[in-house]
């Protein structure tokens, strides 16, 4: 049973000495209504902050004037590695070799061993007799003429320094000091030398030095022959 004494406390008969008063009851409760108020006033002044500091970015010259610069600058940036790329782009495209025959078979590799003296120091092109040889790069012409088991060779020195020789040709169209560039005709297939049978024997020689693999040559300046 609830008992209510003369000073307002309520207590439960057998249920201990626990007691809420009616006076307790109210303080509390206004207490959380307190906090409550000062927790939404809070709130509403943050979302009022809020809502100005959004206003003045939107407004705000200073702002918009970063953001149009950092544009600019991200612009020029853009630019400029566009110009780095197409000037990579035709240093690639100049220093690009050509094949020296539309049409050929590949008979013999450098270094092969076989009719030759020691070991095969350049690439061999099978070709016809009279088919026309293509200078592979540009370059000028530093030697022609006929030399022992070559043939009637041209020498043709690029850019770089780097000799490729053209061998066993039947006919010379070329001059030494003449300027050629890469695809144009310096002569034609042929037999001459030692041979036994037409074919183009070509070398290639880094700073007019010992002959390379011109396989591995041609891949590096982006052609497979």
């Amino acid at each position: 049973m609830l008992a209510i004494s003369a000073g307002g406390a309520v207590t439960a008969s057998g249920a201990g000495p626990t007691a809420l008063t009616a006076g307790s009851s109210l303080d509390a409760a206004g207490s959380i209504g307190s906090v409550a108020g000062q927790a939404l006033s809070r709130r509403g002044a943050l979302v009022s902050r809020d809502s100005t500091r959004d206003s003045g970015e939107e407004t705000d010259p200073e702002l918009v004037a970063l953001a149009e610069k950092q544009m600019a600058e991200r612009e020029a940036k853009l630019a400029e590695m566009r110009r780095a790329a197409e000037k990579q782009a035709a240093k690639i495209k100049e220093n690009k070799w050509v094949l020296p025959l539309a049409s050929y078979q590949i008979t013999a590799t450098f270094g092969q061993y076989g009719l030759w003296a020691s070991y095969h120091t350049g690439l061999d092109f099978n070709g016809n007799s009279g088919d026309p040889i293509l200078a592979v790069a540009n370059g000028t012409v530093t030697e022609t003429g006929y030399d022992g088991a070559y043939g009637n060779k041209t020498v043709v020195t690029l850019d770089d320094g780097t000799e490729i020789w053209y061998c066993h040709q039947t006919s010379i169209y070329v001059s030494v000091g003449d300027r050629v560039n890469g695809s144009e005709v310096i002569g034609t297939v042929g037999a001459t030398g030692n041979v036994t049978g037409s074919h183009l024997h070509l070398e290639v020689r880094p700073g007019g030095g010992d002959p390379i693999d011109p396989f591995g040559a041609f891949v590096d300046h982006g052609i497979v022959p």
